[in-house]
């Protein structure tokens, strides 16, 4: 039986999830025009911070990352599983930009109670391993969309992303977030009025506080709302909001986009069209028939 937790979202929220995970993206693509070589990962996610905060954010899911070069693809990070829950190879260094080196800015702000977690990559100059990436990640989308639309457990449409990752060549890096996780679930939050909320070691103590209740919950009633290729996946998709996250390494380079996929009792779709990447596709004609939301 489906909790109320796991209601669909109505348009209203739709609506105001969609605004701040457009408002995540715009501050990500503002910033990354503005860094350029000699900028630390630190500094990028200062100004990102700094930029989403005076745009009206009052809290977080977590507040900004930046990698830079070879921490693109996180090389010799590991889970927060083998470490207890924190591990600092996560957070901003001081890693320096250099021409032709990819950087991924990672934000999750919240604002009147909705919250978005977005993944943006780029590079200054050329990187063409990034290109590829970049390009290849299109299948990714499309795939995890067809698989939760057929009802797959979720478990089962990790497995296929790993799959995908072995056809390609690619690692799947997402393998090194907290518990393996290739999505997690975004709950909306209560819109108190209060212009800033509480946050340990960058993470949001609401969002976090949700986020265990659902442990809690789905350790009760059978599911997860941690997304990843294990056994407490292996249910079928719970209705909500998930940001999903599928991280491709290749040597030293990795890529990525993050964005919020809506699940309801019988459907799954993006929640927005009009994202990066998604544009980047249909710019350099990966794309024929995707329509933007409006």
């Amino acid at each position: 039986m489906t909790t109320t937790r796991h209601a669909a979202p109505s348009q209203q929220d739709l609506d105001g999830f969609r605004a701040i995970q457009r408002l995540a993206y715009r501050c990500a693509e503002t910033i990354g025009a503005e860094l350029v070589p000699g900028m630390t990962e630190r500094q990028a996610a200062a100004r990102m911070k700094t930029w989403l905060l005076d745009h009206g954010v009052d809290d977080w899911f977590h507040q900004p990352f930046a990698w830079f070069g070879d921490r693109t693809a996180f090389r010799g990070a590991v889970g927060f599983k083998q470490l207890g829950g924190f591990n600092p190879a996560f957070y901003p260094g001081l890693r320096r930009l250099e021409e032709g080196m990819p950087y991924i800015l990672d934000c999750a702000p919240s604002m009147n109670g909705y919250t978005a977690d977005i993944g943006y990559c780029g590079v200054i100059g050329e990187n063409r391993v990034l290109d590829r990436l970049m390009d290849d990640l299109r299948e990714y989308r499309e795939l995890i969309v067809s698989l939760v639309r057929q009802r797959k457990h979720l478990s089962e449409v990790s497995q296929a992303v790993d799959r995908l990752c072995q056809r390609h060549g690619y690692d799947p890096r997402h393998k090194a977030y907290p518990f393996e996780v290739l999505a997690h679930r975004v709950e909306k939050l209560a819109d108190d009025g209060a212009k800033s909320h509480l946050s340990l070691f960058n993470f949001g103590v609401r969002n976090i506080s949700e986020l265990l209740k659902g442990v809690a919950d789905g350790r009760r009633e059978g599911h997860s709302p941690l997304w990843s290729s294990n056994a407490k996946s292996d249910h079928p998709p719970t209705p909500g909001l998930w940001a999903v996250e599928p991280h491709l390494g290749f040597r030293d380079v990795g890529a990525k986009w993050e964005e919020l996929l809506v699940v309801t009792e019988d459907d799954a779709f993006w929640l927005d069209d009009d994202v990066p990447h998604v544009r980047r596709w249909r710019e350099r004609g990966l794309l024929d028939n995707v329509k933007r939301a409006a």
